[in-house]
């Protein structure tokens, strides 16, 4: 689910920017852009619900009917006659976006794993990390060898051929345990609801929204993404500008590989941290690394600089559903997860624009750095406030 949901969904999206202008001269990059933004909004409105939907309707049927449209809005893209059509396809693809990322997978594997949770979900968010390498390559070199028309398809089709039997009988109801039940072993408790068959309703948004224990997990992580967007979608721009396009390529590997190296890393040991020191940590660290793009134009001391930054990449976008399992009653859970991945997404849609408009207003790109580091040293803060369990769970 990750690699294609981040292939098609984040990763593409890169692709198909410069498709689709080619392919209609006459759409301005800024209008396409704009497509985009409409598709990280429209995704953290339908994110908002996706704990709702996954109690009322179970597993399976969302993520199948969410893989459907991430097929469909995709594999419609080469053959748009119209702009609007764009929005709408991007429509259809946020619904699969919403329920196959983050969201949709901290909940299918809360309701398998309970004490190696943290394992578990990092060893599945490096999917994400995996798109990058290879869906995003895969779209491009079929683009160029068979055509837009041919590419896009093509991938949605082995999506579907592949996930939907793996789908269909893993997330059949009633195949997890029960979840008052303390588990045997890892990927054999129940369902978060607490029910053999049919989830209970999650707790109300309002009281959520009102509560200092929601906020301590949803701003932070809002606030880091921001400047985290903002930043690797600027970073081959920044980095030309120091050590030149031959060297950036590296540096950009470098940073996705210590990502899924960071995630396995991590992974082996969350279970036993303390997740919000450990979030503080990775924020911290984020800075460190910040620092030393600005202050050096040295190969290798930004290559070190990139590793460091790439290592907490993956680990920001792991660490909230791990904060949630621990603060909140199993009931809560998709809902929670849910709205933290949407404030999220919304807040980050501007990541990039924020970064440009910095740039373009100071004529370089160290002062959006520097606000990257403020902003990460104010998440970090927040995150280290400790409402109590208690507070959290009243909601």
């Amino acid at each position: 689910m990750a690699t294609f949901a981040w292939g098609l969904g984040f990763y593409g999206l890169a692709v198909f920017l410069p498709q689709l202008k080619a392919a209609h001269p006459g759409w301005s990059t800024g209008a396409i852009s704009a497509g985009t933004t409409f598709y990280y909004l429209a995704g953290a409105g339908l994110m908002w619900f996706a704990g709702t939907a996954f109690a009322r309707f179970g597993l399976r049927l969302p993520v199948l009917a969410g893989l459907a449209c991430m097929a469909a809005g995709a594999g419609a893209l080469p053959f748009l006659t119209a702009l609007w059509q764009l929005f709408a396809a991007y429509a259809v693809m946020a619904f699969g976006w919403a329920v196959m990322s983050t969201t949709g997978i901290a909940t299918i594997l809360a309701h398998s794993f309970d004490r190696r949770r943290g394992l578990a979900l990092s060893l599945a968010l490096n999917g994400a990390s995996f798109a990058g390498v290879a869906v995003s390559p895969v779209l491009l070199l079929l683009s160029r060898e068979a055509g837009f028309a041919t590419a896009v398809p093509a991938v949605a089709g082995a999506m579907a051929l592949l996930l939907v039997p793996l789908l269909w009988v893993s997330l059949a109801p009633g195949r997890q345990g029960h979840a008052d039940l303390p588990p045997a072993h890892d990927g054999e408790i129940p369902p978060l609801s607490g029910q053999a068959a049919g989830p209970v309703s999650p707790p109300a948004r309002g009281p959520l929204l009102r509560s200092l224990a929601f906020w301590s997990v949803a701003a932070p992580f809002a606030i880091v993404l921001l400047q985290q967007v903002g930043f690797l979608t600027h970073q081959v721009a920044f980095l030309e500008g120091r050590i030149g396009a031959a060297q950036v390529a590296l540096a950009v590997a470098l940073t996705t590989g210590s990502a899924v190296a960071g995630r396995l890393a991590l992974g082996l040991v969350i279970d036993r941290l303390d997740k919000r020191a450990v979030t503080a940590a990775s924020f911290a660290l984020q800075i460190a690394a910040l620092g030393i793009m600005l202050a050096s134009g040295d190969a290798l001391a930004l290559y070190g600089a990139c590793i460091l930054y790439g290592l907490n990449v993956g680990n920001i976008i792991t660490l909230p559903a791990l904060i949630v399992q621990v603060e909140y009653p199993p009931a809560a859970y998709a809902l929670v997860v849910g709205m933290v991945t949407a404030i999220a997404q919304f807040t980050y849609a501007f990541g990039p624009g924020l970064q440009g408009l910095l740039r373009d207003l100071a004529g370089a790109y160290e002062p959006g750095l520097v606000l990257c580091m403020a902003l990460n040293a104010g998440a970090a803060l927040l995150v280290l406030m400790r409402p109590g369990r208690r507070q959290a769970a009243a909601t």
